[in-house]
């Protein structure tokens, strides 16, 4: 197929509403996309498992997950990128001498190291079930992503593991990824595998993890509701992700 362009959109504060929900006028607006032969892609630190519903209901078939750890376009692998065992067993470690718990997440599962307030609460933040608990489940299955389940102690990981990167995105946790992997990388990525060099590309963002992704895209939004670092790199700040800002920024662009 023919694209005429790619737009990417990350999910909570930008793509979803309040409840983490798709709206019906984003959902239509995501329909309209399609029929104009632009692809619409779902970039964010979720799995694909999390997903599921929000791609349903939003009637989008491609997937940048995990910060860019992992690509899907129409159903098809594109990227994965494994965290070793080795790491993981340092993050245990390292978790457990703060008194944290850790999610390790892959494109099928998420498990975690045990349960506490702080992993409770990251969850119920983006609406999504608490993951069971397997400690071992590292050593025989991959790992895309990590998740440490905390209020503080973000220095102490970065300085500890400057192989991975953190991504702060919540009060409750930080999305942990290998060093350089970004939704901004695997939008290149997506683009070269795919033979869309030249194909316009526009990014929609709120958060600090959407920096990268806004930064590899030709056209850069934020939404209202963004942080500050955000806004000051976007081409255009639309309305918050209540007030009808995809729909706005949509029409903005000439897509819908």
């Amino acid at each position: 197929m023919t694209y005429q362009a790619i737009a990417f959109f990350d999910l909570d504060g930008t793509l979803l509403d309040d409840h983490s929900e798709v709206t019906n006028e984003v959902a239509e607006a995501m329909k309209q996309l399609q029929l104009n032969n632009v692809l619409p892609v779902i970039a964010t630190g979720r799995t694909e498992k999390e997903i599921i519903q929000i791609r349903e209901q939003a009637g989008i078939s491609s997937n940048i997950v995990m910060n860019g750890a992992f690509v899907r376009v129409d159903g098809k692998k594109v990227y994965s990128e494994e965290i070793s065992k080795s790491i993981c067993e340092r993050m245990i470690q390292a978790v457990e001498s703060k008194n944290h718990t850790l999610s390790f997440y892959n494109s099928e599962k998420i498990w975690s190291t045990d349960h506490d307030d702080n992993l409770i609460r990251a969850y119920q933040f983006i609406h999504s079930q608490v993951p069971p608990i397997d400690k071992q489940g590292y050593k025989t299955q991959e790992v895309n992503m990590l998740l440490p389940c905390c209020q503080e102690g973000d220095d102490f990981y970065e300085q500890n593991f400057p192989e991975l990167t953190f991504y702060r995105n919540g009060p409750y946790s930080i999305d942990t990824v290998i060093k350089g992997t970004s939704k901004g990388k695997a939008v290149k990525l997506l683009k070269t595998k795919l033979n869309l060099d030249s194909v316009p590309t526009f990014g929609f963002g709120d958060g600090p993890n959407d920096i990268a992704l806004l930064e590899a895209c030709d056209h850069k939004v934020a939404m209202g509701n963004a942080k500050p670092e955000l806004k000051e790199r976007a081409d255009y700040i639309t309305a918050a992700n209540t007030k009808g800002g995809i729909v706005q920024a949509l029409k903005h662009f000439d897509l819908i």
